[in-house]
């Protein structure tokens, strides 16, 4: 059972490209996003159910968009990711709903909105937020899902290389 932790109990977060994000949920894409990814890798990179679309999934349960290089996990979407990707393992949202109002607001301008992080997450580190992670990491996840900001920095994996090389010069192979 998915249980959601209030920011404010979170110290800190990073990625350690484990990739259970990735293995654990399904994707559930607007059109924008299924269509950047049809026009990229193909309609059959996708699944439509009764009222929506999905990233295709392997026959082991992963995302069709997963890769495993030695230790860690890495996603081909990097500048393609859908916004549920992107702001994984958050849930940014605009009332309280898993409690904890106080714990999960965050103040945005004239705006309040409530955060909470999957617990699933094995990258989030319980305790008094960092200031890093208050002013820094939790302020791109916020501005992604309000849809201020497009690219990641601090909200995916840091593998000590720019995104763009890292994945961008490497062949993936396609799996059935």
């Amino acid at each position: 059972m998915m249980k959601f932790v209030p920011w404010q109990h979170i110290a800190d977060w990073k990625c350690n490209g484990c990739g259970d994000c990735c293995k654990l949920y399904t994707v559930v894409l607007n059109f924008h996003e299924w269509l950047k990814i049809v026009k990229s890798y193909g309609v059959e990179q996708t699944v439509s159910g009764l009222n929506e679309l999905y990233i295709k999934r392997r026959s082991d349960g992963t995302c069709a968009f997963l890769h495993h290089f030695s230790n860690v996990c890495a996603c081909e979407l990097q500048y393609a990711k859908p916004r549920a990707c992107q702001i994984w393992p958050f849930k940014i949202l605009t009332e309280p709903k898993f409690g904890f109002a106080r714990e999960a607001l965050y103040p945005l301008g004239k705006d309040n909105l409530f955060v909470y992080a999957d617990s699933m997450c094995s990258g989030l580190r319980y305790g008094v937020p960092t200031w890093e992670f208050a002013n820094n990491i939790l302020k791109e996840f916020v501005e992604i899902s309000i849809g201020i900001r497009q690219h990641q920095l601090k909200s995916t994996a840091d593998f000590g290389l720019p995104v763009r090389s890292f994945c961008g010069n490497l062949s993936f192979p396609r799996y059935p």
